[in-house]
């Protein structure tokens, strides 16, 4: 009889204790990782701890480990190590959505794609719509890190080569299509615009389905989980907000339990398959 063979070794990556506005890190790491334990052997270490222990893992998956700005040189260690190592990361750190910073929301915009007009110079200002009110955002902003609402007025003050900037849109409410790999698993959107993380199920539309799979394909990540983040414009129109890619919160909690379950399921077909490509 051929002896078992050896089970995965996931290094699974999590602040726990990140205080997230509207959001429980802890609960939805912990939930998942109680359910991937059935497949693979896994530890929990906090972001700053992940280059120093990756040697003795097979795989990292890199979860709810909070805004990278708080930990930067911890990060970029981890990204040089894993890499010199040949050490698989999920989601794999070739995204080239808000784990490589803001700056492709300028290069879609640029491309003529369904997001948020957004310019980065003063001298372009009037490509975007007239808009009494602007969103100024660090290139490398997070979760909100940095991102002022300004008088158009006053919007050239802030122009200094280290943002981006776009109209404040009074959207209906914003959308967030949830993939692994390039399947869609559910959608989530928060009625009130004011309470962004107050999330109910969302029924979404064949046309809604083919815009948030446009950037998923766009970003060409073959393995990992991505959230696409939407507003309803005036015009009815879906507009990107943010493509995450790096460790997009999930929200399980606003879903039914089959439904979380079906992630779960998803999610740990998923990384089979990534570490089977790994080889």
């Amino acid at each position: 009889m051929a002896p078992a063979r050896p089970r995965p070794r996931l290094l699974y990556v999590t602040d726990l204790t990140y205080p997230a506005r509207g959001r429980r890190y802890g609960d939805e790491d912990i939930h998942l990782t109680s359910r991937l334990r059935a497949d693979f052997d896994l530890a929990l270490c906090h972001p700053r701890d992940a280059a120093a222990l990756l040697d003795g893992f097979d795989a990292v998956v890199v979860r709810n480990s909070g805004p990278v700005l708080t930990y930067p040189d911890a990060y970029e260690t981890f990204r040089r190590r894993a890499t010199e190592a040949g050490k698989p990361v999920y989601n794999p750190l070739t995204g080239r959505g808000d784990m490589a910073g803001k700056q492709y929301l300028l290069e879609l915009s640029a491309a003529g794609r369904p997001v948020i007009p957004t310019v980065d110079r003063a001298e372009d200002l009037q490509l975007l719509p007239a808009a009494d009110r602007y969103v100024v955002k660090p290139r490398l902003g997070a979760d909100s890190m940095g991102l002022r609402v300004v008088a158009g007025d006053t919007v050239r003050e802030f122009i200094d080569g280290s943002v981006l900037v776009q109209p404040h849109i009074d959207f209906a409410y914003e959308v967030s299509f949830y993939f692994v790999d390039h399947d869609i698993q559910y959608a989530l959107y928060a009625p009130d615009p004011g309470r962004r993380w107050h999330l109910e199920p969302y029924e979404a539309t064949p046309r809604d389905l083919e815009f948030a799979r446009g950037f998923v394909d766009w970003n060409t990540l073959d393995h990992g989980i991505q959230r696409v983040d939407a507003c309803r414009a005036p015009d009815g129109e879906l507009l990107l907000v943010e493509l995450e890619d790096l460790n997009p919160y999930l929200s399980l909690d606003a879903l039914d339990a089959a439904s979380r379950e079906s992630f779960v399921s998803a999610m740990t077909a998923s990384l089979h398959r990534f570490l089977r490509a790994a080889g």
